[in-house]
């Protein structure tokens, strides 16, 4: 990679619908050429995909969660259903495996606490293997970064 590929992905972070011509004028190329790196980066996985910043809060999800889930057995099938098991569940909108005390750190985006805890104990209490669920509500959040410091 070079200056134009993090320039290119710098504008992207940005703004992910720019168009090839824009694109091109903001990094100073041929939009033939910026055209043909995008596509390269997106080849070569650097560029995984686009999507839309969505506004939980416009959506109704006014509740931030954050969960730490401990499962009964660290074993590679126990992680395994787990992971395949949280996948399913829709309120779910980060899930990552953890080194410390727990083994998952969840991002749960819920309507209120009656919401909370409907997903708490009929979805994440009934999933097998977990043993321990905790819970921390955000009361508000201060950064929410989707541009990497690169």
């Amino acid at each position: 990679m070079d200056q134009f590929d993090w320039k290119i992905i710098a504008h992207l972070r940005q703004n992910g619908r720019a168009s090839y011509v824009e694109l091109s004028q903001a990094v100073h190329m041929s939009e033939t050429t910026c055209q043909r790196r995008v596509r390269a980066l997106e080849d070569a996985g650097v560029i995984s995909g686009y999507a839309a910043q969505i506004d939980e809060r416009a959506l109704g999800l006014s509740l931030s969660v954050f969960v730490t889930v401990t499962l009964a057995s660290q074993a590679e099938a126990a992680l395994s259903a787990f992971e395949a098991a949280i996948c399913e569940v829709k309120e779910v909108a980060e899930c990552h495996l953890m080194t410390g005390g727990a083994d998952y750190l969840l991002r749960l985006a819920v309507r209120d606490v009656d919401d909370l805890e409907r997903v708490h104990s009929k979805v994440l209490t009934r999933i097998p293997g977990v043993e321990r669920i905790s819970s921390s509500l955000a009361m508000r959040t201060v950064v929410r970064r989707t541009a990497l410091p690169v």
